[in-house]
């Protein structure tokens, strides 16, 4: 090969290097970004989960006193 065919063959695969770290940074943003979006649902999932545990404590609660109140039949 003469020197200017391996001169653009290195100037291609620098520019390619150079795309690759590019991508790499990227990709790493994006599974930072995902492990973020993964412990906010987690968070959210957790809050659902005590608020249905809390409603059903007041299903409860109000069940109990209808009884004790003779609002309802059974």
């Amino acid at each position: 090969m003469t020197g200017e065919t391996e001169n653009l063959i290195l100037e291609h695969l620098k520019r390619f290097q150079t795309q690759m770290t590019r991508f790499e940074e990227r990709l790493d943003t994006m599974g930072a970004d995902m492990r973020a979006m993964k412990q906010h649902m987690a968070a959210f999932m957790g809050s659902e989960a005590s608020q249905d545990q809390e409603i059903a404590s007041i299903k409860v609660q109000l069940e109990r006193i209808e009884r004790r109140l003779e609002l309802r039949d059974s």
